[in-house]
């Protein structure tokens, strides 16, 4: 278990130096250089650990993507505990580990600095103390529970799905009786406790994150799948080799010792069914299936028992390693961008998408959102040092979103640039500083908006970056005399989506 941990960190850490800053890791760096209790699109912690991270080891991409790589590592040990909890011995175990460690889309969100990369790993600590708790009837558990989903909950508001699920299956079996018993509710009373300055601060500017998701969801961005896509997607972001083990540990936890588990059985499927109706990404379920797998190492182990076929262990992990060898490119980059475009052309499948913006896209979204980045930053300086002194004096910078004005924040300090505006997601709080409009240097626009706000919009250079996101290949634009007072209008720059 240990050995295989290891392998996966050492893995995880060679490669996250290659490519660049992923948009949202920008975003984060922006977020941590304004620490709150809350942003509009997601709770503080992924801000502080950056913050941490940034003040421990640096800005480079190796001492930003640590911790997600030790999260990753950490969530294979947990793995291989819960099967042992779970009845499984020392092939069990073992196996366990390796095919938690093989999980496709695991790898790729252990690779960024995201909210993702942890939420694995919170996941499945909860359901470790659930089985303890199931196993050893010590109700106190309740407690560490309660702290860890609080954890979770300051790390991605989707750990509320998993705890409303996991209620909805203690309900459906006799585990139903912790509720007669107070632990369990002042271990939700601790999840309180932890996420209450969040929703303090949520209260506090009228639920932002509330209105995001509602905005999201009336622009339909996302790609609207039926339940038996998601399903079938849910195979291929996991591996199809693993299918089989998790769908095994899905009936054990069901049917397996007397149905002792069937609480974290009912949890999928209630967590399946949510995010299905609530039109989620394909990958938000993804934090559920080390639970599954380790329930599958039990099952399996015990059937090899009984079929008593050496060969079938071999064979079982010489394919699992030929599948991970193959989807490796897509996960993280082990191949240079050129290299993985002529890659993914080969491919006999079309790799799904979770949003409709990433159509044509050159390389998969996770890939795609690392490039670009330094050029745009670079453009952007070239314009600012061409304009006249007196118009340079007074320019700002605009983003369209995030990953532009963060992209401007990071890299355009050793250009001399001014600090990014822009009216999306959390920027829209941090405000235009100084900037009143006069003279604005525009990113990821397109010049016919501007030319109804502007009196007059000068397009200064073209952005085309082969590998990056077809969306931020926009013009750099220049806005003089923006025909409103910037820091009077700033309420109408709001832009959550």
């Amino acid at each position: 278990m240990a050995g295989i941990a290891t392998v996966k960190l050492l893995l995880q850490l060679v490669t996250d130096g290659r490519y660049g800053y992923f948009r949202d890791e920008l975003y984060y760096i922006a977020c941590s250089r304004h620490l709150a209790m809350g942003y509009v699109d997601q709770p503080p912690l992924i801000a502080a650990l950056v913050w941490l991270e940034l003040h421990i080891g640096g800005a480079s991409l190796n001492a930003l993507r640590f911790l997600p790589a030790v999260a990753g590592a950490a969530l294979v040990v947990i793995a291989a505990l819960l099967a042992r909890e779970m009845g499984a011995r020392k092939f069990g175990t073992w196996f366990a580990a390796l095919a938690t460690a093989c999980i496709a889309i695991g790898f790729a969100m252990n690779y960024l600095m995201t909210m993702n990369a942890f939420e694995p790993l919170l996941w499945m600590i909860c359901a470790y103390i659930v089985v303890r708790i199931i196993n050893a009837g010590n109700q106190k558990l309740w407690l560490w529970f309660g702290a860890v989903a609080g954890i979770g909950l300051e790390n991605k508001y989707s750990m509320s799905i998993f705890g409303f699920a996991l209620v909805i299956g203690l309900l459906l079996t006799p585990q139903r009786k912790a509720f007669q018993k107070r632990w369990i509710w002042i271990g939700g009373l601790v999840a309180l406790a932890i996420i209450l300055p969040n929703l303090l601060w949520q209260v506090r500017h009228d639920w932002p994150f509330v209105e995001l998701m509602r905005n999201v969801h009336a622009s339909e961005s996302n790609v609207a799948i039926n339940p038996l896509q998601y399903f079938a997607q849910q195979i291929i972001l996991v591996g199809p080799v693993l299918f089989p083990i998790w769908l095994a540990g899905l009936l054990y936890l069901f049917f397996g010792r007397e149905g002792r588990y069937r609480a974290l059985g009912w949890a999928y499927v209630v967590a399946f069914m949510v995010i299905v109706v609530l039109k989620g990404k394909n990958y938000y379920l993804a934090p559920a299936y080390a639970m599954l797998l380790a329930a599958g190492a039990v099952a399996i182990e015990k059937f090899l028992e009984k079929v008593r076929r050496a060969w079938l262990k071999p064979a079982m992990v010489a394919v699992i390693l030929l599948q991970t060898a193959m989807l490796l490119p897509l996960t993280i980059p082990i191949l240079s961008p050129k290299g993985l475009a002529e890659y993914i052309r080969e491919l006999p499948i079309q790799l799904p998408l979770t949003q409709r913006s990433f159509r044509g896209e050159t390389l998969p979204q996770q890939f795609a959102d690392q490039f670009g980045w330094r050029g745009m930053t670079s453009a952007a300086a070239r314009v600012y040092d061409a304009l006249p002194p007196a118009e340079r004096a007074e320019a700002c910078i605009f983003g369209e979103n995030y990953g532009e004005a963060s992209a401007i924040n990071f890299f355009g300090e050793r250009y001399g640039l001014p600090p990014a505006l822009s009216g999306n997601q959390t920027y829209f709080y941090w405000g235009p500083g100084k900037c009143t409009g006069a003279v604005l240097i525009v990113l990821g626009s397109e010049p016919q908006r501007w030319r109804a706000l502007c009196e007059k919009v000068d397009v200064a250079t073209e952005l085309d970056d082969p590998y990056g996101m077809l969306i931020e290949d926009r013009p750099v634009l220049v806005c003089h005399a923006l025909k409103m007072n910037l820091q009077l209008a700033w309420p109408q720059w709001k832009n959550w989506n």
